[in-house]
């Protein structure tokens, strides 16, 4: 892990943006009359304002964030014609279209561990090198993954709505099931399924999953399909990645072997479940229910979803905590200062 960036008071903290540095540097080079030699990059869009805001400190910075006219997007895109690095999110990626308004483009820097929405190909094509940040979110993500869990099995959601609306809700709810001893079943043994194993194992939770490849350094039950590890399995966790190798990768044999006494919980792409099939499933009573951060469509939630007291919703926050997204963050200005350093990158993603 990449160590946090310090002051004089001690680590920086979340979202703290040394502006006054990007002013003075700014003030001057007009004093000066000196043109800004900066490197420049662009930022593709999904970035928090206070990091658009560091980079400005470090760079020429041209923001195609939040800009929907095509006019104006060309325009910044010309701008930018130059700029040797983009930095985006694993949400919003860089398409072949951008890629190829981009002719100094020599490196992609992912904030986030998924990169699903990037063109891999048209990189590729130009041998366009790609980093993400890896790592740094498995903590925060596999605590949400345990809590998602929890709420829906203790029902705590519910609880909490009806305690809310002045309603004592104990006789509604009735009787709970308790997390400890079920049966975990992982889809996806990489950083974030094996944080979430260690926490599961405190909770006495015999752990099973179902990976590209079976993984001889670690003693959990493999099984050899996702199909097989939902008939075993208590509660079905998804923590694999997105994209079209895995789209659907839970379907309805999946969530039918899930059973109307098995949950499932997504904390990793909307796409690996067939959304349809889980609200059918829900529906009729044949799954027992659903703890979900990611959904297809986002922003979308169907709307089936949302009246359902077995299914526990949130909006993509699994990784975003005030640490998490600084550490992140950090990680993208380590890889960025590498590149233009001629150092190798930190954090590559493989072909």
């Amino acid at each position: 892990m990449v160590k946090l960036p310090t002051t004089r008071l001690g680590v920086r903290r979340f979202g703290q943006v040394n502006e006054s540095h990007r002013l003075l540097a700014d003030l001057a080079m007009s004093i000066l009359n000196q043109p800004d030699t900066r490197p420049e990059l662009v930022v593709i869009g999904g970035l928090a304002d206070w990091m658009v805001l560091e980079l400005r400190a470090l760079y020429r910075v041209h923001d195609l964030g939040g800009v929907s006219n095509e006019t104006e997007r060309a325009r910044l895109l010309a701008q930018a014609a130059g700029a040797g690095a983009a930095v985006t999110t694993g949400l919003v990626g860089i398409d072949a279209q951008t890629v190829r308004q981009l002719p100094g483009l020599r490196l992609v820097a992912c904030f986030g561990v998924g990169y699903d929405r990037v063109d891999r190909p048209a990189l590729n094509e130009r041998a366009i090198g790609l980093c993400n940040t890896p790592g740094v979110v498995s903590n925060c993500v596999a605590d949400h993954a345990m809590g998602l869990l929890i709420a829906l099995m203790r029902r705590i959601a519910q609880a909490d709505r009806l305690a809310h609306a002045g309603i004592w809700g104990k006789k509604t709810i009735g009787l709970t099931r308790r997390v400890s001893g079920l049966r975990l079943g992982i889809l996806g043994l990489g950083d974030i399924g094996q944080t979430v194993a260690r926490r599961a194992t405190g909770f006495d939770m015999p752990i099973g999953y179902h990976n590209r490849h079976r993984r001889a350094d670690l003693s959990y039950e493999y099984f050899e399909s996702p199909l097989e590890l939902a008939r075993w399995a208590d509660c079905l966790l998804v923590a694999c990645a997105g994209g079209a190798a895995t789209r659907h990768l839970v379907n309805q044999a999946v969530l039918d072997a899930l059973g109307p006494q098995g949950v499932l919980v997504n904390i990793a792409r909307g796409s690996v479940v067939d959304e349809n099939a889980l609200v059918s499933a829900l529906v009729a009573g044949r799954l027992g229910g659903a703890a979900l951060d990611v959904f297809e469509a986002e922003p979308s939630i169907p709307a089936a979803l949302l009246g359902m007291d077995r299914v526990v919703l949130t909006p993509h926050i699994a990784g975003s905590t005030q640490e998490t997204w600084r550490e992140a963050f950090d990680l993208v200005l380590a890889n960025l200062a590498a590149f233009l350093a001629g150092r190798p990158l930190l954090t590559p993603v493989a072909d």
